[in-house]
């Protein structure tokens, strides 16, 4: 018998093998904390659902009885895996006593499963598939359906989600949100299809330009998918015959038209970043090259948007905390990076 035992998941929705895993816990520990990931992330295919949402969603699922032993806990994902285990750490040490008997209880699905094994002073109960059921094959019969058709989409597999999850999947199908994510969904099931007879999976470079003025940062929202209407900082596809460097001014300006010229530029730029988390586009491997500028306390440059953005604003930076759900992909913690706005617990 154990103290506590652990779940950790992003349950995109829940199903029945998360369902399994939860009872096991359930069995081995009067608690239960569930750690539930990409929490802040906004709405994608692959993260449709707030955490708050998936809280309803595992606690619906479960007898009265037992609705009272689980704890949620939510946690971002940083896109690097030092200071996402130490934030779980630190989360469910707020939950636990000193020295407590930690089990954590999970499966080794494939090459993300991983993470279970970065936390070796937890008992880890490893655990055979549970099902045949994955919240991925769910998403796609659910956003291949319309608002209309939703319970036909999704009754070959009814019998492995939860008739709480049913429902709130169908609840869910007649909010603006559903339509969007749809076209999210279509866009990259595209995208991924025209690459997919290329002899090697595609590696993608883009970069991306972290502009900073009298303490305020220039963002963009996006005009088109992925992540329409979504906040990010300016930036795109690195060209055939161009340096990252120069790919980088180049986006700015098709964006923002941010006009500076290249010296100005050079003087201001702080640093360049690597973001290369396997994880962090849905659209296939990315790799960005994201270059921190800081104009001080110049003028504020003049700025209109363009190309693939629909809005250019000035941002105060101590204001980006309360908009994390608003960003496009891991560009919240791109910002993070640089600008050190969640006090993650260290640096990777």
């Amino acid at each position: 018998m154990y103290d506590t035992a652990l779940l950790i998941g992003r349950f995109e929705p829940v199903h029945s093998g998360h369902l399994a895993l939860l009872h096991e816990a359930l069995r081995m520990a009067p608690q239960v904390i569930v750690v539930v990931g990409s929490a802040w992330q906004a709405r994608s295919p692959k993260n449709p659902f707030t955490w708050q949402e998936r809280e309803a969603m595992l606690r619906d699922a479960l007898p009265l009885a037992d609705r009272s032993r689980v704890r949620v806990l939510p946690v971002r994902d940083y896109y690097n895996e030092a200071v996402w285990v130490q934030a779980v750490r630190q989360g469910v040490a707020q939950h636990t006593q000193h020295g407590a008997h930690i089990a954590l209880v999970g499966h080794f699905k494939d090459a993300t499963s991983s993470y279970l094994r970065a936390f070796p002073s937890w008992a880890l109960i490893d655990l055979p598939r549970q099902g045949s059921m994955d919240a991925t094959t769910i998403r796609d019969a659910y956003f291949g359906a319309t608002a209309t058709t939703v319970d036909q989409a999704l009754a070959p597999l009814a019998a492995q989600i939860p008739a709480s999850t049913l429902a709130q999947l169908q609840a869910f199908a007649h909010t603006p949100h559903y339509a969007a994510l749809q076209e999210e969904w279509r866009m990259l099931r595209g995208y991924r299809q025209a690459w997919s007879a290329a002899p090697y999976p595609p590696v993608f470079v883009t970069v991306d330009a972290v502009l900073r003025c009298q303490d305020q940062v220039l963002l963009i929202r996006r005009a088109h998918a992925p992540g329409k209407g979504q906040l990010a900082v300016p930036g795109g596809f690195i060209e055939q015959r161009e340096t990252v460097w120069q790919s980088c001014l180049r986006e700015l300006v098709e964006e923002t038209h941010c006009h500076l010229p290249e010296a100005h530029m050079r003087a201001a730029l702080q640093s360049v970043a690597v973001f290369d988390h396997p994880d962090r586009s849905q659209r296939g491997r990315t790799i960005t090259h994201a270059h921190y500028f800081d104009l001080g306390d110049a003028p504020f440059p003049v700025v209109q948007a363009d190309d693939d953005a629909m809005l250019v604003q000035w941002t105060r930076i101590d204001q980006l905390a309360g908009m994390e759900e608003e960003f496009f992909e891991d560009h919240f913690h791109m910002l993070d990076h640089f600008l050190t706005i969640t006090g993650a617990p260290l640096r990777g």
